[in-house]
């Protein structure tokens, strides 16, 4: 299991719902998580197959919001 922590732009929950059936349609992500009480609003993904990393990025910007691995 890989744990992966992304700095976001997300601000309320409405946009936590735009995002949330992308992230969800990700094979192999069993769990996620936006900390919006973060000044960072960091996203925390647990995934078990190959690296979505990439895939989690395009699902922001294709939704127009913006995330950054770190």
């Amino acid at each position: 299991m890989e744990t992966l922590r992304f700095r976001t732009n997300l601000k309320c929950n409405g946009c936590v719902a735009t995002v949330k059936p992308g992230l969800d349609s990700i094979i192999g992500l069993t769990k996620w998580e936006v900390d919006l009480e973060s000044p960072q609003k960091i996203l925390t993904v647990e995934a078990t197959t190959a690296e979505p990393g990439e895939e989690i990025l395009n699902i922001f910007r294709k939704n127009g919001f913006e995330a950054e691995r770190i």
